[in-house]
């Protein structure tokens, strides 16, 4: 059979990850979507939370140690649990446990291997979103006023493909589909990386392939960005977690980080002096608000959490409406912040 890359395999293990958790994170216990454990060595606790299933947040297998902000795929668990060190090792026992057969020898040429990681790299990511078109009156323009989001104005870091390459793995043949494309950029304004969102045909939602949201690129303290920031920020996982409060707060800075890991290492720019933490409600999302309210008092920053009333302001914003969740939204901010962000929109 062709040889399974790293990727593969982790795909493959997070398709069984409540088995594995089982298995290589015997100490820790399920609890709804999740597996909790102390960490990725299979130590008791609480601090660390595996993806069972998969969700809007992402794909099964991922996790995260709300403690250490250190996060990854089954493979690390692997890893991790069993104290390799060694590739090979990991990619043996990782097999061993699909019941899979040894791979073949990787014959590839080296300069395919370079193109399949270039096809992740920023460069590939600024090429993206560089032949990408404005979103105003395109499928992702309707994907999100199907989610409530309504107002686009002042937005540049959002464009529409109508037909980005999506496969579900690289053995698999590419097909195109239309796609919101997102820029994650520095705290300098520069491209290091794209976040993908495949849509349906019509744009009523998201599409229906397993992982309908990809990144690439450079992401680690980075984010998808709308408006400038300068001493006051708002910050949250997706692209549509963070719209929803903008709906109400349309002046206020704010960054949307892709997931809950990468949340929780967002860098802070020199100016900032209060951060609001758009909360999500599961266990992925309390481990990032601690991890960050931990790391803004470390840099002298005052960190405000914002918490919806449902799972996340999203849902709050599609089943309550904007007038609603301007309501809710207001005494949780520092007043001078509410007369200066809602101003617009009281």
């Amino acid at each position: 059979m062709p040889r399974l890359d790293a990727s593969e395999l982790a795909r493959r293990l997070g398709l069984h990850a409540e088995a594995a958790c089982r298995h290589y994170l015997s100490n820790g216990r399920r609890q709804g979507n999740y597996w909790l454990v102390g960490d990725a060595r299979n130590l008791p606790g609480r601090s660390t939370f595996v993806r069972l299933r998969s969700s809007a947040k992402g794909p099964p297998g991922h996790w995260t140690d709300a403690a250490t902000g250190e996060h990854g795929d089954m493979l690390d668990i692997v890893r991790e649990s069993l104290g390799l060190v060694d590739f090979k090792d990991i990619a043996d026992e990782a097999r061993r446990f699909l019941s899979l057969p040894h791979p073949e020898p990787d014959t590839g040429t080296a300069a395919g291997k370079a193109s399949r990681r270039a096809s992740g790299s920023p460069e590939a990511a600024r090429r993206l979103f560089g032949i990408s078109k404005p979103i105003r009156g395109t499928l992702a323009q309707t994907y999100l006023r199907r989610r409530g989001i309504t107002d686009l104005s002042g937005i540049s870091s959002l464009r529409f493909h109508p037909r980005c390459y999506y496969r579900p793995d690289e053995h698999s043949p590419r097909k195109t589909l239309p796609a919101l494309i997102a820029a994650v950029t520095d705290l300098d304004g520069r491209l290091t990386g794209a976040h993908r969102t495949w849509l349906a045909p019509d744009g009523s939602g998201k599409a229906a392939v397993d992982t309908p949201r990809r990144a690439m690129g450079d992401l680690l303290g980075h984010g998808i960005r709308f408006g400038a920031s300068d001493d006051v920020l708002a910050a949250g996982e997706g692209i549509e977690t963070v719209l929803s409060p903008r709906m109400v707060l349309p002046m206020m800075p704010m960054l949307a980080a892709t997931s809950a890991a990468h949340l929780a290492a967002i860098l802070f720019p020199a100016t900032l002096r209060r951060l609001y933490i758009l909360r999500d409600r599961d266990p992925a999302g309390d481990g990032a608000r601690d991890r960050l309210v931990e790391r803004a008092a470390s840099a002298g920053i005052e960190a405000i959490v914002l918490s919806p009333r449902l799972e996340d302001f999203n849902e709050d914003l599609r089943l309550h409406g904007p007038e609603a969740l301007r309501a809710q939204m207001r005494p949780q901010l520092v007043h001078e912040d509410a007369s200066r962000f809602m101003a617009l929109a009281a």
